[in-house]
């Protein structure tokens, strides 16, 4: 029987195949015609028309904040995942187990579990995305001693203390990877009169993006529109302005970690300060975000080993050993 694990994110969208690893990781897009509503591209194709389709062609998140908001495309984009993934010649439908937000309603949950088995998936099993995080990142979640995961993704970050397989305390916060963005365009349409795309803001996130201030600056030259002349220009821009840009979304994060801190049983939270907090997902990737994590709460901080693909590979350790995971982290239909 094949079976298949999802990492169905706001950005990204990670298929783990056991035996094979990481067997798809592209964009979560897709480009949708206008006439008639027909997918016409989705992954990395896709992506690459953002910003850049005529009127005809729109390119489409349909994940908003880790969860559905376009069905119809949602489904598309997961036949296509698990079309890839099966291989050409299938003969039975696979078994898909999916990451999801862990503050997901019921009907959320209803609506992932009908577009993967309308995609062709015989069955869906749903597993809350901090939980495999942390597995993913080599924690040891069925012993009986506090785990702290801070999982920063695209859509939402999520923040966990774990033991004994179950979640004790969360907090997840609709700020991560595209609010950077968005504040990192919107400080520069602000400050500079120069307007970037999302796919511009993104990079500039990646190369000088930093979480703390640093002494030494790194400095890159960005293009974008000027506001006033409406012409094509060059400027210089500086990491320190980046993380001043970005500064209010990351707050919130701490915010959050702050809440979840709070609200953890005394002994779990010895251990969370024994053995510091976990950061994966994308945002782990931002500089010092560690830094900042340590200098806002005390408590130590370590960024998982590829920190972009814990939840995926979270999925493809639960397939592996579905009979001993079965009973305590399943999220039942």
């Amino acid at each position: 029987m094949k079976k298949i694990g999802i990492d169905l994110g706001t950005t990204n969208c990670l298929v783990y195949v056991p035996k094979k690893g990481i067997y798809v990781n592209e964009p979560s897009v897709v480009a949708v015609s206008v006439l008639d509503g027909s997918v016409l591209a989705v992954g990395t194709e896709a992506k690459e028309m953002i910003g850049r389709t005529p009127d005809t062609i729109r390119a489409v998140r349909p994940l908003r904040d880790g969860v559905i908001a376009d069905y119809k495309v949602t489904e598309a984009m997961l036949r296509y995942f698990i079309d890839k993934a099966s291989g050409r010649f299938r003969f039975t439908r696979p078994e898909v187990m999916i990451s999801v937000p862990a503050g997901i309603t019921s009907t959320e949950r209803r609506a992932v579990i009908d577009a993967a088995v309308q995609a062709g998936a015989k069955s869906a099993y749903l597993v809350k995305e901090p939980v495999l995080a942390a597995i993913g990142a080599g924690i040891p979640i069925n012993e009986a001693s506090g785990n702290m995961i801070v999982n920063i993704g695209g859509g939402t970050a999520e923040i966990a203390v774990i033991s004994l397989g179950g979640i004790v305390s969360w907090a997840s916060v609709r700020v991560a990877g595209n609010k950077l963005d968005q504040a990192i365009a919107d400080y520069i349409k602000k400050k500079h009169n120069l307007a970037i795309g999302e796919r511009t803001a993104e990079q500039i996130k990646i190369e000088i993006g930093s979480a703390v201030k640093q002494k030494d600056e790194d400095i890159i030259e960005i293009r974008g529109r000027d506001l006033i002349a409406g012409l094509p220009k060059t400027i210089e821009i500086s990491s320190n302005e980046i993380t001043e840009a970005i500064s209010e979304q990351l707050k919130e994060i701490v915010r959050a970690v702050k809440m979840v801190l709070q609200e953890t049983p005394p002994e779990l939270a010895a251990d969370i300060m024994d053995k510091g907090m976990v950061v994966s997902g994308g945002g782990a990737l931002l500089r010092n975000i560690d830094q900042l994590l340590l200098n806002e709460t005390g408590v130590p901080c370590v960024k998982a080993k590829d920190p972009l693909f814990c939840v995926a590979k979270g999925t493809g350790i639960v397939l592996d050993n579905l009979d001993v995971y079965k009973r305590s982290i399943m999220l039942k239909k």
